[in-house]
């Protein structure tokens, strides 16, 4: 069978919004097909397939938005949980 699944992770050094890192990837059979960074502010592709993805969803600013608004409210909110 296919694999498909997706990681949130928050990569930081202290609990300032400025040194925090939001990532988002999508995984295909253990291959990252595209990601999302919030120090990067779009989508990228790894695989054919992973770039006509990046490419639509750069396109969609609500996309975009959303991404950009999880470093604060996923990453920050569960720093200052831990």
């Amino acid at each position: 069978g296919f694999k498909l699944y997706f990681l949130d992770r928050c990569v930081f050094n202290s609990s300032d919004l400025n040194n925090i890192e939001y990532i988002y990837s999508g995984y295909y059979n253990m291959d990252e097909i595209i990601r999302f960074s919030s120090s990067v502010g779009k989508f990228v592709g790894y695989t054919e397939f992973g770039v006509k993805q990046a490419n639509y969803f750069n396109s969609q600013a609500s996309y975009l938005a959303q991404g950009k608004a999880e470093k604060e409210r996923y990453c920050k909110h569960n720093i200052d949980v831990d």
